[in-house]
C-alpha cells in the first residue's frame, strides 16, 4: 500500500539525468554484488532494467549518455575517486567498509565532482543526497551531503567560494 498523499499533491517528476544518476548507482552497486563489469551491466541496464515498472510507472525518461558516461566514469577512474572519498571519511571508516548501496552513492557523486566540471558544485550534491534518500533514513544523506561537499571545497574550491560568498550571512 502506498503512503497517503497531500490532497492536490502530484509528484514531482524526475528529470532525465536525475532517472539516469539514479540508474547509475544501482548500476555500480550490482558490479560490487556481482563482480560484472561495465559493459555487460550497461547493457543490461539499457536492455532490460531501464523498462521495467516502478509503482506502475514505466523508467523511460532517463539520459541514457549520462547513466553510460557516469558507469564508465567511475570504472575508470575508480582509484583517484576512491582516494578521495577515503581521504573523506573519518579514520577508520575506508571507503570498502561502507555499505555497497552507499558506496555506489559516493562513487558516482564523486565522479562528478571530479570529472564533471560542467555540472555545478551544488547541483551534484544536491542529486546525490536525494539518491541516497531513496534508499536510506537520515543518517546516510547527510553523509553524503558531508562527504561530498568536502570533496567540492578540496576540488572545486573557487567554486564552493563563490556559491559561499553569494550565500547571505546569518548574523
Amino acid at each position: 500500500m502506498k503512503p497517503a498523499a497531500k490532497h492536490g499533491a502530484r509528484p514531482k517528476p524526475a528529470n532525465k539525468r536525475a532517472v539516469a544518476r539514479l540508474a547509475a548507482v544501482q548500476a555500480l552497486y550490482q558490479m560490487d554484488v556481482t563482480g560484472a563489469g561495465a559493459r555487460d551491466i550497461i547493457k543490461e541496464f539499457e536492455l532490460f532494467r531501464l523498462r521495467q515498472e516502478v509503482e506502475g510507472e514505466t523508467l523511460r525518461a532517463i539520459d541514457l549518455n549520462w547513466f553510460e558516461a557516469t558507469v564508465s566514469g567511475v570504472v575508470a577512474h575508480q582509484r583517484k575517486i576512491d582516494s578521495a572519498v577515503d581521504e573523506t571519511l573519518k579514520a577508520g571508516w575506508p571507503l570498502n567498509r561502507i555499505d555497497l548501496t552507499l558506496r555506489a552513492v559516493l562513487r558516482a557523486g564523486a565522479f562528478e565532482l571530479l570529472f564533471r566540471e560542467d555540472v555545478p558544485v551544488r547541483a551534484i550534491i544536491a542529486e546525490y543526497v536525494e539518491v541516497a534518500k531513496a534508499f536510506f533514513g537520515e543518517d546516510e544523506p547527510r553523509l553524503v551531503n558531508g562527504v561530498l561537499d568536502t570533496i567540492a571545497r578540496r576540488v572545486r574550491p573557487s567554486e564552493v567560494a563563490q556559491k559561499v560568498a553569494g550565500t547571505p550571512s546569518d548574523g
